[in-house]
């Protein structure tokens, strides 16, 4: 996987064991920085796993509703960025825009963290933007197997997590028309669950797929505001996680018309918001 991951020693301590202490090497998920340009403004630092970073540009742009559709970005290239031996470290972007896209004024004032997504931004609602993929009128049905059966999917799937258990990832799934069945699309792991979806959205936007209507979007960890604005700026209208969400979060599904999925382990899930898409 390259620069995916990366071995290190490591000494393991087990207690209770014939032998409690041993030297052995671990495989960890890698994370660098990249920084986003917007031609030569550069607009934000993000802490990301690399690999998808082109996805991960077109996604975050999409998030913070600079670009809705894939014309919208002529051109993205790798540019600068050297290690101390001058090696290329792949570790900026700059994205062109086509020239009517409204460029925004200054960059993000502060990099934006692994953790977090909309570090940065000026306030809540300059985050509560008008998407130009509105998921409120999308009829997709959705079978509650379905849905609880998309962590195992998810899972199974996650090929750098299985090697390092240090990454979180998002899995795109598009539905039949019963609701019985999905088709994963796209699937995209990181160190941040906010990058992760933006590669999966990346990917959708570079694939002029968006709006993406009839998906859902599964994720690991916990559903926070911006990965349920994410999705809202995509057109996604159904986003589930396997843990649980914030109260912010839910209220932005309610107003966007997401459906909001928690607690999603294979056995049972809670929905917070958009219960009427859930066939009883």
């Amino acid at each position: 996987m390259g620069r995916l991951s990366q071995r290190r020693k490591v000494r393991k301590f087990v207690l209770e064991s014939e032998h409690p202490v041993r030297d052995k090497e671990d495989v960890l998920a890698v994370e660098e920085p990249l920084e986003i340009r917007l031609g030569n403004l550069s607009y934000s630092v993000t802490m990301r796993t690399p690999g998808d970073d082109f996805d991960l540009v077109a996604g975050f742009l999409v998030s913070e509703g600079v670009v809705w559709e894939a014309g919208q970005i002529v051109a993205e290239r790798f540019c600068g960025g050297e290690d101390a031996e001058g090696r290329q470290t792949f570790n900026v972007v700059q994205a062109q825009l086509r020239p009517d896209v409204v460029m925004p004024e200054t960059g993000r004032n502060v990099y934006t963290s692994s953790s977090c997504g909309i570090c940065g931004t000026d306030s809540i609602e300059s985050v509560r933007r008008s998407g130009h993929h509105s998921p409120a009128d999308d009829g997709v049905r959705l079978l509650p197997e379905l849905v609880a059966g998309l962590p195992a999917r998810l899972r199974e799937a996650q090929a750098l997590f299985e090697k390092t258990g240090g990454v979180h990832a998002a899995g795109l799934f598009r539905v039949d028309d019963g609701g019985t069945s999905a088709e994963l699309l796209c699937l995209r792991e990181d160190v941040g669950r906010h990058n992760a979806v933006d590669k999966v959205v990346g990917w959708a936007l570079r694939s002029e797929l968006l709006p993406l209507r009839g998906t859902v979007l599964q994720v690991s960890g916990r559903a926070s505001f911006e990965l349920v604005q994410k999705a809202a700026m995509a057109g996604i209208p159904a986003l589930a996680a396997v843990s649980a969400p914030s109260s912010l979060a839910v209220e932005l599904a309610e107003e966007a018309g997401v459906t909001l999925v928690g607690f999603s382990r294979g056995t049972g899930f809670n929905v917070y918001a958009g219960h009427e898409r859930l066939l009883a």
